[in-house]
């Protein structure tokens, strides 16, 4: 049954005080002339981010740090790094050129045996491969690769489709053209294996179908079933509320089910104000139903001095939280394209904080 997160909800968050971040402070870059975003970890099945080469692996997007921001979008490709505490070494691109079906790449989540031999990598293939200028279509895609000992992955699958989207519980993402915040969603492939039954299930920023909303974002899920991956009706909508739920994923925490999304200021309906920040709900199972956290939903958001300066948190089973440095400033020179400074939350019942 897919809970909503509805207008009232959110209209709470401007009568409670605003869990703010503090600003985030010397941007220092990871990769050279790239600029990096959307990062996520090599993980285990159940969560836990795996120790890979005496640290940690994570995947970003990357695109040369040049032109307006906004435009990277447009020229995405995955990188690959090895993490060592505060330490970042660029291993360069994840999948070799002409591997993805798209003509670029989009955020997804990654997944290592427990022998650490085989990482499959789940990530969004937007547009086509060779396409004369970029579309806005959003495909899943699935590749599995081999793991060396210095961390580098070799010998990647074919990328082979996920699931497709359906046209009856989510809209087929098929736009030729759009602008940011405003084009409809099937993206963001996060693995989660849930605890209570071992079932792999695969969550993903979706658009509602049947609504007659231009704000129709969704939280969708498809389960690994004998044959392959099999859409299920969406966990949570906010239909008439918000365009874009990104990257969601959940976290399972004193057995309960905590849904985590991230989303933007700008893609709230009219008259509906709420920040840019991290956001969630809570259910006693996967399935729901979902209650927002903290009455409204909002875990974490930026600060009045700095509303754009963080984006795309990423919690972890120890309740860490990550995500980059977007737009504390503004135009190119005031764009960070590097990671933010980590931080950790709470979580008690239907509370969330910044602890």
């Amino acid at each position: 049954m897919t809970s909503p997160w509805t207008a009232a909800a959110v209209a709470g968050i401007a009568a409670a005080p605003c869990p703010a971040l503090p600003p985030v402070g010397r941007i220092r870059r990871i990769a050279g002339d790239l600029d990096l975003w959307d990062f996520w970890p090599v993980q285990f099945a159940d969560g836990r981010v795996a120790p890979i080469a005496g640290g940690e692996l994570w995947f970003a997007l990357s695109a040369a740090a040049a032109g307006e921001p906004v435009l990277r979008h447009d020229r995405a490709r995955l990188r690959l790094l090895h993490r060592d505490g505060d330490t970042w070494r660029d291993l360069g691109p994840a999948l070799p050129d002409g591997v993805s079906p798209g003509s670029r790449e989009w955020s997804g989540s990654a997944v290592v045996d427990a022998r650490r031999e085989v990482v499959t990598l789940y990530f969004t293939a937007a547009g086509r491969r060779g396409e004369a200028r970029p579309t806005y279509e959003q495909r899943l895609f699935e590749t599995r690769g081999r793991l060396r000992p210095d961390g580098t992955i070799a010998g990647w699958s074919p990328p082979v489709l996920s699931v497709a989207s359906d046209g009856i519980d989510y809209v087929i993402a098929d736009q030729a053209e759009g602008a940011v915040g405003t084009i409809k969603s099937f993206r963001d492939p996060g693995w989660f294996k849930d605890p209570a039954d071992g079932a792999a299930y695969l969550l993903f920023a979706g658009s509602l179908a049947r609504s007659t909303s231009a704000f129709n974002g969704a939280v969708g899920i498809a389960a690994r079933t004998a044959d392959g991956w099999r859409l299920r009706p969406p966990l949570v909508h906010a239909d008439g509320v918000n365009n874009e739920l990104e990257r969601p994923h959940v976290v399972v925490h004193a057995g309960r089910y905590y849904l985590f999304w991230s989303t933007q200021a700008s893609v709230f309906a009219p008259g509906i104000v709420a920040p840019t920040g991290l956001y969630g709900m809570v259910a006693d199972s996967l399935s729901g139903t979902y209650r927002p956290l903290n009455g409204t939903g909002l875990v974490a958001a930026n600060p009045d001095s700095a509303p754009f300066q963080a984006y795309s948190w990423l919690v972890l089973p120890d309740l860490s939280v990550s995500s980059f440095v977007d737009q504390p400033g503004p135009g190119r020179a005031g764009f960070g394209g590097v990671p933010a400074p980590e931080f950790r939350i709470g979580l008690d019942g239907d509370r969330a904080w910044i602890a």
